[in-house]
């Protein structure tokens, strides 16, 4: 099965490929390198021809409301229009666990490609997963001195190749529109999530949590509240592919 990636050359987007092709589909990634720009449309009519299915993992490049809002809806507007005149029979969108009840600036933007999605002219599905491992690390990339502030937070971390196989799995199937949502085996928080990175790096730096956060992140608004699927690979084993 030829199916479209957009985002494809992204943190998640690189192993939805990889899991793609081990399958044994044809992976086409949807991104600039390849001649694609989600934003204008150009490119886009040629890539996604032929292909049965496209699975959306593109990101926005700011995290302002504004800026973010802007990019996911021509994005996936064009994306939507495009997967109509290819015939394509399923999109699966990857959003994130809370989106809906968090209203920070970067997940009302990403409420608005829900939205867009849920409303549009493609049999759909979408799933809606916790941060992924990689997380604490771009918060600490954040650090200009000797500490590091991260946000006080209790999160359900997940592996992006356990998102990645059940994107493939739910491209593979029928539209199911909001699917379970995706999250890591076990609840951490993101303090200590961070200090073990900085650890297993051998980083001279002090990570400290902030006193507030706001809309509830610190209680779990961004973990599962009801059922979910869970991922199999623990934040302890992903530490292990960390360089020292």
């Amino acid at each position: 099965m030829k199916v479209a990636v957009a985002g494809g050359t992204g943190v998640v987007g690189r192993k939805v490929v990889e899991a793609l092709t081990r399958a044994g589909h044809d992976p086409v990634v949807l991104s600039r390198s390849s001649g694609v720009d989600l934003t204008t449309g150009d490119g886009l009519d040629a890539a996604v021809a032929g292909c049965e299915a496209v699975i959306d993992v593109s990101n926005s490049p700011e995290w302002g409301r504004a800026e973010a809002e802007r990019f996911f809806t021509e994005a996936t507007g064009n994306l939507l229009d495009a997967s109509v005149r290819a015939g394509v029979r399923h999109l699966v969108l990857l959003s994130i666990v809370g989106v809906d009840v968090v209203d920070l600036d970067y997940y009302l933007a990403k409420r608005r490609q829900e939205e867009l999605v849920v409303g549009g002219p493609v049999p759909w599905t979408v799933l809606r997963a916790t941060q992924f491992f990689e997380f604490p690390s771009q918060v600490l990339a954040g650090a200009t001195g000797p500490v590091a502030q991260v946000p006080a937070m209790l999160s359900q971390p997940v592996s992006t190749e356990d998102v990645a196989a059940r994107l493939v799995e739910l491209a593979e199937g029928e539209p199911q529109g909001f699917s379970l949502p995706l999250a890591g085996p076990e609840r951490l928080r993101l303090v200590d999530m961070a200090r073990q990175v900085v650890a297993r790096r051998g980083d001279d730096l002090r990570v400290e949590e902030a006193g507030q956060s706001p809309d509830g992140l610190a209680t779990g608004a961004l973990t599962p509240q009801g059922e979910y699927t869970e991922g199999r690979t623990t934040f302890a084993e992903y530490l292990e592919s960390v360089r020292p």
